[in-house]
């Protein structure tokens, strides 16, 4: 196992997501979803683990992964569905008898719109809720909103008399019976409306509504009703715990204050912070030693406040020490983040008690004591305070949790995003010195007239040999080791 593996299997969260494993040459070969990612990636690098053939010859050609973390295991199963047949992996055997999950399609455009269940969404203009990994999900939503709200369920274009002949839905389904003229078509659309709105999360009182029925039915004798309405609540239900129903922006924000609400109440805070601030670091073995500092908004994510550093004040690795200059570059009074960034009304340190005293040092040192600050230690989500208090633990499916878990593996991906780009750019640089007669001072003219080690494969030899005042056999050796195509030497 490489050096680049064993650092990035130690990033990985104790959460479910998707995995994407590449090769040298960058091409994704495998894709993955876990319940726990660390376990599951890490099942693969085991030195004495027992795989099937087929698994460890792909094993034995990734060379680097990505990964993705989602809020439960169902919506790692649609991700991982979504992702296969976008890269179609060499490894990925299944569902490439192209199986697709159920969703609901409703048109709108339609004189007389209706609910269908399909297994492809288009891009046709109609609306489309799902996919769903559960089929009878999907068929009981579909079977509730047509009876709660009378849509037609016959496939017919336009329902008129005749198509009604082979139909009971009005006597049996509480079909609104459009064919028969039972039902204006402005009052059918707004019901139709009312049954998507449903779709979209916005109707949970009609779920309360039900329970309330049913309880009613049960209380009356009537156990068979009450028990057709137990299973419809309860896939109903379990539709809205796994987000099948897309969150609308609206949702996201209010599920986002309730997470912040908590959160301040967790902590002891006044108010609900509404500008939180949360630092990482990355390094390999010491070497490219970088931080990010990512910000929400409102419980959000505000990527135009995203910031990288390139750690300057050591060399080695020391998180601590990192994560004080996060602090002190951010808020010193030399900052140029003052003016342009708003000021945090909480910082979170991505780590244990080592990082957190370390940045809360800094905060006291620069005057600006007053920012609440916490850490989020990774390996059970607990919430470390160092103020004579105990860490909290949250419970799992809090929104909360979810408010700093999301901000912190988006600080994850940030940072690690710029240590990987400063690492394989100085790993092509690096190519230019082995090239004989191209000393530091050439290599540095080359990179700031080319300004990569792209742009001089991209060049002409005429062009290179000029810019290094070197012949034309070492511009030649020089675009062969910038990785420059024959056709572009003339």
């Amino acid at each position: 196992m490489t050096d680049l593996l064993r650092e990035r299997l130690k990033s990985l969260p104790c959460r479910p997501g998707c995995y994407l494993m590449r090769d040298r040459r960058g091409k994704i070969i495998y894709v993955g979803k876990a319940k726990n990612l660390r376990r599951r990636v890490q099942s693969y690098f085991r030195p004495h683990a027992r795989l099937a053939p087929k698994v460890r010859s792909m094993v034995e050609l990734v060379h680097d992964f990505e990964f993705m973390t989602v809020k439960n295991e169902a919506e790692s199963l649609l991700t991982e569905a979504s992702l296969i047949k976008r890269h179609k992996p060499h490894f990925n055997i299944l569902m490439r008898d192209d199986k697709r999950y159920l969703a609901l399609r409703a048109d709108a455009a339609s004189p007389w719109p209706r609910f269908a269940c399909c297994r492809i969404v288009r891009d046709d203009g109609a609306r489309y809720f799902g996919p769903f990994p559960s089929a009878p999900i999907v068929r009981a939503a579909k079977d509730f909103v047509e009876r709660r709200w009378g849509i037609r369920s016959c496939a017919c274009l336009e329902p008129d008399e005749a198509a009604h002949r082979h139909c009971l839905a009005n006597v049996i389904r509480s079909c609104s019976a459009p064919c028969l003229g039972s039902i204006a078509q402005d009052e059918y659309r707004h019901r139709f409306d009312e049954a998507c709105e449903f779709l979209d999360g916005k109707r949970p009182a009609e779920i309360v509504a039900l329970e309330e029925e049913m309880r009613a039915r049960a209380a009356a004798g009537d156990y068979e009703s009450a028990a057709r309405l137990r299973d419809t609540v309860a896939a109903l239900r379990e539709m809205t715990k796994a987000h099948f129903v897309r969150r609308t922006p609206e949702m996201r924000r209010e599920a986002a204050a309730r997470g912040l609400r908590e959160l301040a109440a967790a902590i002891g805070l006044a108010k609900p912070p509404r500008i939180i601030e949360c630092a990482d670091i990355s390094n390999l073995f010491g070497e490219y030693n970088v931080a990010s500092l990512v910000v929400a908004r409102d419980g959000l994510p505000d990527g135009r406040y995203y910031r990288h550093f390139r750690i300057r004040s050591f060399k080695g690795a020391d998180d601590p020490r990192a994560m004080a200059e996060v602090v002190r570059r951010r808020y010193g009074p030399d900052s140029t983040l003052l003016a342009s960034s708003p000021r945090a009304d909480l910082f979170v340190c991505d780590g244990g008690i080592t990082q957190l005293r370390a940045a809360r040092a800094v905060f006291a040192e620069l005057g600006v004591g007053d920012i609440p600050t916490i850490g989020l230690a990774e390996r059970q989500e607990e919430i470390v305070l160092d103020n004579g208090r105990e860490s909290i633990l949250l419970p799992r499916d809090s929104e909360a949790l979810f408010v700093l878990t999301r901000l912190r593996d988006e600080a994850h991906r940030f940072a690690i995003t710029y240590h990987r780009s400063l690492r394989d750019r100085a790993i092509r640089e690096s190519a230019l010195d082995e090239v004989p007669g191209i000393g530091a001072a050439k290599k540095a003219k080359l990179l700031k007239r080319f300004g990569s080690v792209r742009g001089i494969a991209r060049a002409s030899a005429e062009e290179v040999a000029a810019c290094a005042g070197v012949g034309r056999s070492v511009a030649e050796a020089v675009l062969a080791a910038a990785g420059s195509r024959p056709g572009k030497m003339v």
